[in-house]
């Protein structure tokens, strides 16, 4: 089953991409990696959500942002590649979880990112992970996650679409 009959499957509509927040990109081609930029969750009213997990966001909050993280990162990917079906795999994911301190629930808080893979991509979503507490994150994001993406050539070898311009000073 191709990646868009999946995601028509599990009721998935992608959502639009915000604009980075600082003097970066979203994601970075090189070779057959795409690297996917540390992004926070943006809900569908464009809002961010904010807090510490333990204190003010609970776990299963976490992980529903870490799913909309995922959701997003999947339209950057369809946005920078042109097809989903160029996703040969999820390689590595480095899930941040900002925390009080003593939690140790972060593995639980990523599984809303890596689930989300995993449905989408099938065993293609399957990757390398880590998933660590942080004191703090950008405007006190509760999850940051970043990605790693192996990704097929274009037809004719080409690498795919050149990488965004990036913005001048």
């Amino acid at each position: 089953m191709s990646v868009a009959q999946r995601l028509r499957e599990l009721g998935i509509t992608l959502p639009g991409i915000p604009q980075p927040l600082g003097n970066y990109v979203d994601a970075v081609q090189t070779g057959n990696l795409l690297f996917l930029a540390g992004r926070g969750a943006v809900l569908p009213d464009g809002t961010r959500p904010t807090g510490q997990v333990g204190a003010q966001v609970s776990v299963e909050q976490a992980q529903a942002y870490a799913r909309t993280i995922a959701l997003l990162d999947v339209a950057v990917m369809q946005t920078m590649l042109g097809d989903l079906e160029r996703v040969a795999r999820i390689v590595k994911v480095l899930g941040m979880v900002n925390a009080v301190p003593g939690f140790t629930e972060h593995p639980r808080v990523i599984n809303g990112f890596s689930d989300a893979m995993v449905d989408i991509f099938g065993e293609r979503g399957r990757h390398a992970r880590s998933a660590v507490g942080m004191g703090s994150l950008p405007l006190n994001i509760p999850v940051e996650i970043e990605v790693i993406v192996e990704v097929t050539p274009v037809s004719g070898g080409a690498d795919g679409p050149p990488n965004p311009p990036m913005p001048t000073l």
